[in-house]
């Protein structure tokens, strides 16, 4: 069962809600983020390379530094203030007229040590270092992790009673047109009322923030390790996170990009699919793929049909019926052989919410050779995998909307 508690936000007011809040870190280079980032906006914390003429190296102690200089002057300016008291906080996204409710709070490090949060992808050790770095400077959390969990119907009736009334925040953000909206949960009885209810729910499942996840964990242990005085109840054995009911979230296609065949001429890639796929050609237009275990391949300007034969694929095993095992399997590994997908230099990856016209943008351009679609995965399938403790192939989910940055953060100390 998880263990969860509320906590004093250091947010915006109400009137600069937008202004200070921002995409996430990852979603952006830091060229973007320096076209993207106004004068109070969260990017100048997240990114603060941007503050530096020429930009700044992201790793680099004066980065680091600035980092912890612009925290504090957000709150010297009032930028950012924290509340007076511990509260719960209700976050709506929405996007292309759906809107998904969760709850933002702090999830315990143990949760996670213990496997009660669940993964399911591997975390890289240079990515979670460079993401503890960030948690210690500034001894807080600025961005939230993003957790879904088996829904509860007393759970959304709390949460549908606040966003009865005018909320916090309420704004549409310019950079893609989601809709952003915030409550606050102060009433003590619905405070209890929701960590007892989350005590009896069994368990968190990390959707997108693995390393940040990781990262706040770790720099929990760390603290716990240099206080002899630990007791457990000190607000760095907590996280912040932002927690959906896993019936309202949508994972969107993740697709591949490489950038050879493998020495194969395209008439000799496409003979060696049709070994494990029944290969169809569609065309110049846009195919997308329709069901389960087909895939759409884009190579020398038209669009193919790759529908996975049967035998190729285990549909009693969690991890075989997944799309991005039998791609992996049947053309990374054994038509291309690609090696490892994390580290690869020959395949890229690209999230759904750009369309698959990015991917005939990215082969036309000459940059890739071919692309390829992918079915987006269940969140049936997610629950499934991290309930059997099994791990997804690399860059398998795509959650949109992102989270955004800025409405809320959780200082590690009272």
């Amino acid at each position: 069962m998880v263990k969860v508690k509320p906590f004093a936000a250091i947010r915006p007011p109400k009137a600069i809600a937008k202004e200070v809040s921002a995409r996430p870190y990852d979603v952006m280079n830091s060229v973007e983020a320096r076209a993207e980032a106004g004068e109070k906006s969260l990017l100048h914390i997240t990114k603060p390379e941007i503050d530096f003429e020429p930009i700044a190296g992201e790793h680099e102690q004066r980065t680091y530094d600035k980092a912890v200089a612009n925290f504090k002057e957000w709150q010297k300016k009032g930028w950012l203030v924290q509340d007076s008291k511990e509260c719960y906080y209700v976050y709506a996204q929405t996007m292309e007229g759906r809107t998904q409710y969760g709850i933002i709070l702090c999830a315990n490090t143990d949760d996670y040590a213990n496997g009660t949060i669940k993964k399911h992808e591997l975390t890289r050790k240079e990515k979670e270092d460079d993401r503890m770095i960030h948690v210690r400077i500034q001894n807080a959390n600025i961005e939230p992790v993003f957790f879904a969990y088996p829904d509860n119907t007393e759970l959304d009736a709390i949460m549908f009673r606040y966003i009865s009334h005018a909320p916090e925040y309420d704004f549409i953000a310019d950079e893609d047109g989601f809709g952003h909206k915030f409550w606050v949960i102060d009433d003590d009885k619905d405070i209890q009322r929701i960590t007892e209810i989350f005590a009896g729910i069994p368990a968190f499942y990390v959707a997108d923030g693995h390393h940040r996840t990781a990262a706040a964990a770790r720099v929990g242990a760390e603290k716990r390790a240099n206080n002899p005085h630990h007791t457990g109840d000190e607000e760095y054995n907590y996280f912040m996170a932002v927690c959906f009911p896993d019936n309202q979230l949508k994972i969107i296609d993740y697709n591949r990009v490489v950038k050879d065949l493998n020495s194969l001429s395209a008439g000799q890639f496409i003979e060696k699919l049709q070994a494990d796929f029944e290969v169809k050609e569609m065309g110049a237009e846009i195919y997308r793929p329709a069901a389960l275990h087909n895939f759409s391949m884009y190579l020398g300007g038209k669009w193919y049909s790759l529908t996975a034969k049967k035998g190729t694929y285990n549909d009693s095993d969690p991890i075989g019926v997944l799309d991005v095992t039998i791609c992996s399997n049947l053309i990374f590994d054994k038509i291309l052989n690609l090696g490892d997908l994390r580290t690869s230099n020959r395949i890229d990856f690209v999230g759904g919410i750009r369309g698959l016209g990015e991917l005939k943008k990215r082969v036309d351009s000459g940059e890739m050779v071919a692309a390829f679609a992918l079915y987006p995965v269940s969140m049936k399938q997610l629950i499934d995998i991290a309930d059997t403790g099994n791990i997804m192939p690399p860059k398998t989910t795509w959650f949109e909307p992102k989270l955004r940055s800025g409405l809320a953060i959780h200082k590690l100390e009272r």
